[in-house]
């Protein structure tokens, strides 16, 4: 079903970075049970440093989740959260989201995220989310039915 969710958001130099965190951890904390990582994020959220084009500095946020269950559990906290035109907007992408290496991408709106409001995005400026779907032997079509059962 689903190998792995990577989730990823950065944070510029302009923005809280305790502000993005709370909205990528909407997401966490709703996959991921509390006995597992406790009262926060800190272990799973991995924080990098890096420079931008014009060499202003942007940190990274990246987190990945693994468990079966917690991918379950972030698949099914996103739809049942996600509005129904966005829900639309994703089932009618599906074919366009999932790439050869059997990925299904999307992007979350990370200003939504902190208001607790889960919603596509095609910014560039979101919580990026890879899905990597795990088909036995590797097959794009089934895949997809994963996908549309799990997201659509």
């Amino acid at each position: 079903m689903i190998h792995h969710i990577t989730l990823r958001v950065n944070v510029h130099s302009t923005e809280d970075q305790s502000r993005v965190r709370s909205a990528l951890d909407l997401f966490l904390l709703n996959s991921i049970p509390n006995k597992i990582i406790g009262e926060n994020t800190d272990d799973i959220v991995e924080i990098t440093n890096v420079k931008g084009y014009y060499e202003n500095p942007i940190i990274t946020l990246n987190a990945h989740i693994t468990r079966k269950q917690d991918c379950l559990a972030f698949a099914s906290f996103v739809r049942e959260n996600m509005h129904p035109e966005d829900v639309e907007l994703l089932r009618g992408e599906m074919a366009n989201r999932l790439d050869d290496e059997q990925l299904f991408h999307f992007r979350l709106d990370k200003q939504a995220a902190y208001l607790n409001i889960v919603k596509l995005s095609s910014s560039s400026d979101a919580i990026i989310v890879k899905v990597k779907i795990a088909t036995y032997p590797k097959n794009r079509k089934q895949a997809g039915k994963i996908v549309e059962e799990l997201f659509g």
